[in-house]
């Protein structure tokens, strides 16, 4: 599951992984925060036309890249803040769609040299982070989740947070970046010329730290130990770049080989 605030946000930063993992049968879901309404200079745009015109994007990209489920909070575009509103309804999908894997931005990215960070992915990373610990995980935190819609507590076995520094894992996307593009390129209303070119330009550059043509960086954090493998044990630059690709390979076809979590016909009404 991939927590994210905006339509379009999945597609520019791990619709590589996605499409990837989607192939190998893992099933996918994309849980957007806000309605993606503030998107628009146009003066004759409503938020209520570009709401529903974003939604569309993004289920079309999510079609492209297999992923299988598309989730719609609809908090306003340009107004999200981690309230405990938004933070229970994020714990909600967690423990409805029961992840091994959760996928998020990182909240503490705020500013680089040419760029200042969208609030609202400020807010939605935190949230995410705050489901691992304590929202989704923890039976007394919203009890109203287990009481009242018999939503038991879940934690993810890993947390994977958007790295595009020199830190993160490496996932090689090579052989479905022409995916990932063809869904960034299903969100018509936001891109302006060479946004696909910049995002080719991003996945080289990401996966050459690791030997690959095209790549999305993720920070890893094993939140269940049983993941862990005896390589990981050993002190990081006893590795080396090969013991990196290792992990990744072997680290996706872990997740890819896991079957679908079976939900009941009660959670599958919710996540609707």
């Amino acid at each position: 599951m991939a927590i994210y605030a905006h339509p379009d946000d999945a597609e520019f930063s791990l619709a590589g992984t996605a499409a990837k993992w989607a192939k190998a049968g893992v099933e996918f879901t994309y849980c957007m925060v806000t309605n993606g309404a503030s998107g628009s200079d146009d003066e004759t745009m409503t938020r209520e036309r570009l709401r529903d015109v974003r939604y569309a994007e993004q289920r079309e990209a999510a079609k492209i890249l297999g992923v299988k489920h598309c989730v719609f909070l609809g908090y306003e575009d340009g107004y999200l803040y981690p309230t405990l509103e938004v933070r229970r309804d994020v714990a909600r999908q967690i423990r409805i769609h029961r992840p091994d894997v959760l996928f998020c931005w990182d909240p503490t990215n705020r500013y680089s040299d040419q760029y200042i960070n969208h609030p609202d992915h400020i807010a939605a990373a935190e949230v995410a982070l705050r489901s691992i610990n304590p929202d989704a995980s923890t039976r007394q935190m919203f009890p109203e989740l287990w009481k009242d819609e018999h939503l038991e507590p879940h934690k993810p076995k890993i947390l994977m947070i958007q790295s595009f520094d020199e830190k993160g894992t490496v996932i090689d996307i090579s052989d479905v970046m022409d995916l990932k593009v063809k869904a960034l390129l299903a969100h018509k209303s936001q891109l302006w010329p060479g946004a696909d070119v910049m995002i080719r330009d991003w996945a080289k550059e990401i996966g050459k730290r690791a030997g690959y043509k095209a790549g999305e960086g993720f920070r890893v954090l094993k939140l269940d130990r049983d993941t862990a493998s005896e390589d990981d044990e050993k002190p990081a630059r006893s590795r080396g770049r090969r013991g990196v690709q290792r992990r990744v390979r072997k680290s996706t076809r872990a997740v890819a080989a896991r079957r679908p979590v079976k939900r009941t016909s009660s959670a599958r009404k919710r996540s609707r």
